[in-house]
């Protein structure tokens, strides 16, 4: 398929994890891409995989508004438009609100809330003019509650709601905005999760599928949301999660 040819794509966080998934999953579909890090050397790994001619690595940490607003200065004055913004860059943090202190906080805010509104609010009059279309990467983290991590919950839930409200803000200028919410996925950000007190199998007996997320599982439901095959789908939150919120939250009585 080639759903995205003549497309010009800015993916954020795109140096590794769902980034880097969707990176490829874009590409290899025709779109010409923005990959967008706080790291040079992760986004050029990534780069170095993807044709040279349609790929463009712009380090930028979207927690800084003057950087993000010179990053799609640059980006509409290298390509001319801009059709789809993929906000993925984020940062998990463990632990109980009375341990966490303000830096904290506001890091992890900065990066999960205020650079998704950093780039949504410096993409939209571009993607106004393209017909274009967003997609967060939110969490199930920010449908419903986690034990001992607030802070994150807040900053998914933040994100989760800012999805509905785009849409409903920007569906007549012929916008959509759609998020992903995946469960535990194989990434370097849950990379501790994987490996303390065997949480990655009491993860697969909760997940009715039996296993966690891949990064091309997500990037796959991210592609759908950003291509026209779901030009009808907008203000969605789309938990990509093996079944998990199908469940009510009573055990297994079988």
């Amino acid at each position: 398929m080639e759903r995205f040819k003549d497309k010009v794509a800015l993916i954020t966080g795109a140096g590794s994890g769902i980034g880097a998934a969707t990176a490829r999953r874009l590409s290899d579909e025709g779109a010409t891409l923005v990959l967008v890090g706080r790291t040079q050397d992760k986004l050029d790994a990534v780069a170095a995989e993807l044709p040279a001619e349609r790929t463009t690595v712009i380090p930028a940490d979207v927690a800084d508004a003057n950087a993000v607003n010179a990053l799609f200065e640059r980006v509409i004055a290298d390509h001319g438009r801009l059709d789809i913004l993929v906000n993925n860059a984020g940062k998990a943090t463990v632990g109980a609100i009375t341990d966490t202190d303000d830096d904290t906080w506001r890091q992890i805010m900065g990066i999960n809330v205020d650079g998704v509104f950093h780039c949504c609010r410096a993409a939209l009059p571009h993607l106004i003019a393209s017909k274009g279309n967003i997609v967060n990467t939110s969490s199930v983290s920010g449908i419903g509650g986690d034990w001992g991590m607030s802070v994150y919950n807040a900053s998914k839930g933040a994100v989760t709601n800012f999805t509905r409200a785009l849409a409903l803000d920007h569906g007549r200028d012929g916008v959509r905005v759609n998020a992903v919410c995946p469960s535990l996925t194989r990434t370097d950000m849950a990379s501790g999760v994987f490996e303390k007190n065997h949480l990655l199998d009491r993860f697969a007996k909760r997940m009715p599928l039996g296993v966690g997320a891949e990064p091309a599982d997500v990037a796959s439901a991210i592609a759908f949301l950003a291509s026209d095959d779901a030009r009808f789908v907008s203000g969605v939150n789309l938990p990509v999660d093996g079944g998990l919120m199908a469940s009510n939250g009573q055990p297994n009585m079988g």
